[in-house]
């Protein structure tokens, strides 16, 4: 008779072998009722657990998951272009800690630990976009629940206990924004969700509203539209822009894509930029240099940001506590707010 393995508990159960693993090992992530099912048939088919294999699924992997969340874009990628910026940079930092990396799109289920580390193939999780943060915040919240070794790429937030790498999107926005006033433009738009649902376009929205109150400008009542990033939602937001018939001779949008999107509408609507509009966005990627006139944006250090995640999170994997950084961007002044 042949040796029985976990697949054929896992068969008897109509679980995953993963659970199988779980429930043997007693962890929390199976519920009692499955874990003494499956426990009960391992019993009755007399199954032995390899105990070379068990030691080394309790070992480090030497393996970093870095987890994409599907954003919504004009193509069938489903990746925000800023993040392929960043993929070089987090691939290269693993491979110098001496680290694989393991990348998948984010599963939209609530256990990512045990898809990852708690199943050993990840030591830890690096995670880029979380989409409506609202909704995300639970997730985290369940990682944290089981020690899951995780960072984020994106805004630091109160009330969640969790190690993230950001830009400085407050002064990004700030610094965009008080370069445009600089060249004389008054009377300003905002495109992007500015909402706790998109935390990093909030604080790029509310460094863009206190540039125009420090220079003594009025932030006017109907001038922001929500979007999100893709060019699509910039296209729709700048016409809605457009018809709400209130004068404006700027527009700060809370992405390039949003921007890019824009400037698309504006030509269509017989504006020319910078002439009648100046136009900027936020993150440098890398058609903002390619689109006619070249975009006017804030740029975040994909490089620097992909280092301090690989250093952070393994910093976290060998028991460390490393803090939030948020990252300086910079002005990047191309043609389409026009030169002084």
């Amino acid at each position: 008779m042949s040796k029985s393995t976990s697949f054929d508990i896992a068969f008897q159960a109509n679980v995953s072998q993963s659970t199988v693993s779980r429930a043997l090992r007693n962890s929390p992530l199976v519920n009692e009722k499955t874990r003494l099912k499956v426990q009960k048939i391992a019993q009755e088919l007399n199954y032995k657990v390899d105990k070379n294999a068990s030691n080394l699924r309790t070992q480090h992997t030497d393996t970093i998951a870095l987890l994409l969340f599907e954003d919504p874009t004009d193509d069938d990628s489903a990746i925000n272009p800023f993040f392929l910026s960043m993929l070089g940079s987090i691939t290269r930092a693993s491979a110098r800690k001496g680290y694989d990396l393991l990348i998948s799109f984010q599963q939209l289920s609530d256990d990512w630990h045990a898809d990852f580390e708690d199943s050993r193939k990840a030591d830890g999780l690096i995670l880029l976009g979380y989409g409506d943060f609202v909704d995300y915040q639970e997730k985290l919240s369940k990682l944290n629940e089981y020690n899951t070794h995780f960072i984020c790429w994106g805004a630091e937030t109160d009330g969640e206990h969790m190690v993230s790498v950001g830009c400085d999107n407050f002064h990004g926005g700030y610094e965009v924004t008080e370069h445009i006033i600089k060249l004389g433009r008054k009377n300003f738009a905002f495109l992007g969700d500015a909402s706790n649902h998109y935390p990093e376009f909030l604080a790029r929205y509310k460094g863009h509203c206190q540039a125009l109150l420090d220079h003594r400008l009025s932030i006017i009542n109907g001038l922001q539209v929500d979007a999100i990033s893709v060019e699509d939602s910039g296209y729709e937001a700048a016409n809605q822009l457009i018809d709400k018939g209130i004068p404006f001779d700027a527009i700060f949008c809370a992405s390039d894509l949003i921007a890019i999107g824009a400037m698309r509408a504006l030509k269509k609507r017989g504006f020319r930029i910078p002439e009648d509009i100046a136009i900027a966005g936020f993150d440098d990627i890398a058609t903002a240099n390619f689109v006619v006139p070249p975009l006017t944006t804030a740029k975040q250090d994909t490089k620097l940001a992909g280092e301090i995640l690989v250093d952070n999170i393994v910093a976290l994997i060998n028991g460390e506590q490393p803090n939030s950084i948020l990252i300086p961007t910079s002005l990047i002044v191309r043609k389409s707010c026009g030169y002084s």
